[in-house]
């Protein structure tokens, strides 16, 4: 590993470690909502940066993971219960959902995925007996040793960073080579043996996990949920995170959710921005997909890119120079 690399990787353990220290309840409740929607778009990064598919679905997963811990809760089981079944849960109904990815693509999957996400949304709004509908179901327990916001924060950052990990050693072994090639060429990809039935499932299983965990730390953070949160406006936002941060890097989701949840949260405390911090923070998504349609973090890549083309195109006029 490089050294600069090393050093970004300490400066980052330190800021995480010690912000907090310094900030008020609901600046510790920022961060912990950010490292939240960091763990969900993890997973919707591997399903559409990393594998290729379009999924307008990851809110229900966000949601089924929170109704999973509440229920659990309510059912008088432990927290710690709550994740792993949250996880498998999700996992299962990925794998699901995984099919129609099997027969259609592009805008059919991304609109199959969608109508997902709105059947998930009306039951949860409508099937009263089960998630309270639009009343909610409300204290939603936290573990004794993270009663405060910020042991809470401390608990959902050791999450992030195992998620991390598991995600990082995924993407460098075979299995994350063969999501690469899929979403790179699926034919291809098939024609080397890969078996693309298989990795088309299996990337929104893991990806719907991911958000699983997510939504149940949600749940416990909030202390209260209701369908709202998981609407399809809310994996709307998600995939906006996914691709301002850059689809198919690893850190994409960390700045994608920087800038979706943070960025909005600082406008508005802006002077002589605060009244129109919404629309401003909409024309910049938009200035920022012109500008860089592979998000913020392909920002190195085009300027090495462009560097490289200038110095192909001197030395092809140095070399048309010589007698």
């Amino acid at each position: 590993m490089k050294k600069s690399t090393l050093i970004s990787i300490a400066v980052a353990a330190v800021f995480l470690c010690v912000t907090p220290q310094f900030l008020k309840n609901y600046g510790i409740y920022l961060m912990t909502t950010w490292l939240i929607f960091v763990m969900a778009t993890m997973g919707l990064n591997l399903t559409v940066g990393y594998a290729g598919q379009k999924s307008l679905g990851h809110a229900a997963f966000f949601g089924i993971g929170a109704y999973t811990m509440a229920l659990l809760l309510k059912a008088g089981l432990g927290w710690w219960l709550g994740i792993p079944a949250a996880a498998a849960l999700c996992f299962c109904v990925g794998l699901v959902l995984g099919f129609p990815a099997l027969r259609v693509q592009t805008i059919y999957l991304a609109f199959a995925t969608l109508g997902f996400n709105t059947a998930v949304w009306l039951v949860m709004r409508n099937e009263e007996w089960l998630t309270g509908g639009t009343f909610g179901i409300n204290d939603i327990a936290r573990p004794a040793f993270a009663d405060s916001n910020l042991r809470y924060y401390y608990l959902v950052l050791a999450v992030a960073v195992v998620l991390a990990l598991l995600l990082w050693g995924l993407l460098r072994s075979p299995w994350g080579k063969a999501f690469t090639a899929l979403r790179d060429n699926p034919i291809r990809a098939e024609s080397l043996g890969i078996n693309i039935r298989s990795y088309t499932l299996l990337s929104f299983a893991i990806g719907a996990a991911y958000a699983g965990v997510a939504g149940a730390l949600f749940a416990s953070l909030v202390q209260f949920i209701e369908p709202a949160p998981f609407a399809v406006g809310a994996s709307i936002m998600m995939y906006l995170m996914v691709v301002v941060g850059g689809p198919g890097y690893f850190l994409g989701p960390v700045v994608g959710a920087a800038v979706g949840v943070i960025v909005p949260e600082w406008l508005r405390d802006v002077p002589g921005v605060s009244d129109w911090y919404l629309p401003l923070f909409g024309v910049a998504v938009v200035i920022l997909m012109v500008w860089l349609p592979d998000g913020l973090l392909s920002l190195p890549d085009r300027m090495k890119a462009k560097k490289q083309s200038k110095e192909a195109s001197a030395a092809r006029a140095a070399a048309g120079a010589k007698p």
